[in-house]
């Protein structure tokens, strides 16, 4: 009896995730290596997605995935909810991955080259909905992502959510917007077609 092949694909939220198994994404592997961990899907973006899946989403609503990697999230919310979508990393290794998952899933995502540091408050005036999947890992991380938020709030972006598995360095950076900027942190967990927890820091609503 033949092997059974084993799926290289998932489906959730209405879209095509690759597996790491898959041929696409290794031939990417081969030509593409991420520096920043951006080497393969967080599994917090299901989080995020589930929220928003919940919350809705207006279309043509501007939406920013800052620290995209493969930006799952960002594709989810052009695919399903019509929203515009710049997709923002430091490293533009990811850019590829995210292509091909744009393209298997049908919609173009803007991408943008940028550390957290180097936005600016002008960069985020047309900006509806900021998001961001598995994003504060590192200590040196909290600062520049808090500056980031600070700005936003200032630019009067309508709502930031960002998702995380519980580091230190994430719940440090909630415990300073919270205080300091207003928001709340949401425990999230998903038992359906995909199983993810995660903690949300989120800020502001959307109009």
């Amino acid at each position: 009896m033949a092997k059974e092949k084993k799926k290289t694909t998932r489906q959730a939220y209405g879209i095509t995730v690759l597996k790491a198994a898959d041929p696409r994404v290794r031939a990417q592997k081969k030509k593409h290596a991420p520096c920043i961990h951006g080497n393969k899907f967080w599994n917090v973006s299901w989080c995020v997605m589930d929220f928003l899946s919940h919350q809705g989403l207006r279309p043509e609503t501007r939406v920013l995935d800052i620290g995209c990697g493969w930006g799952l999230a960002g594709i989810y919310c052009a695919k399903n909810h019509g929203a515009n979508v710049t997709a923002m990393d430091a490293d533009a290794a990811v850019f590829p991955y995210l292509q091909l998952h744009a393209e298997i899933n049908g919609v173009e995502i803007e991408t943008w080259r940028c550390k957290f540091e180097k936005v600016k408050k002008k960069d985020l005036r047309q900006t509806n909905l900021i998001i961001g999947a598995d994003i504060c890992f590192w200590d040196e991380m909290v600062e520049p992502l808090y500056k980031l938020i600070k700005k936003a709030v200032g630019a009067e972006v309508g709502q930031i959510i960002i998702a995380d598995p519980g580091r230190p360095p994430f719940h440090e950076l909630s415990e300073k917007v919270v205080e300091k900027l207003g928001g709340e942190v949401k425990e999230w967990e998903i038992n359906g077609e995909v199983q993810a927890d995660a903690y949300l820091l989120i800020a502001g609503t959307l109009p």
